[in-house]
């Protein structure tokens, strides 16, 4: 016997969407995406789904160079997709959006636990 899958019914676009609003939605979602295309990449953020932490902390967790976490911290940052926080000479990193932090927690719970 084969398995009934449900079909839900697509979502139509009001006509009196705003696009202009979509436009930036979607420049936003790709650069998310890009984001996690790099497994490094994806790998900081789901460490920063549990709060924030020090480049210190994120190596540990993160196999590369400093060289290169500071090159992949700077990336994400470029994209608004992490934030620090200065306390004297240490430097925390945590996710920025609100946007963010459900993608990356789905992705935590699905990939990196």
């Amino acid at each position: 016997m084969t398995p009934t899958i449900e079909k839900k019914e697509t979502p139509s676009i009001p006509a009196d969407a705003d696009f202009g609003a979509m436009e930036t939605n979607a420049r936003e979602a790709a650069n998310l995406l890009k984001a996690l295309g790099h497994e490094c990449r994806l790998m900081i953020l789901c460490s920063l789904v549990e709060g924030e932490k020090t480049v210190s902390e994120l190596n540990a967790r993160v196999p590369l160079s400093q060289s290169a976490l500071s090159q992949h911290l700077a990336k994400l940052r470029h994209q608004n997709l992490v934030a620090i926080r200065k306390d004297a000479q240490m430097v925390y990193y945590r996710l920025q959006s609100d946007k963010v932090e459900p993608v990356i927690a789905t992705l935590y719970e699905l990939y990196c636990k």
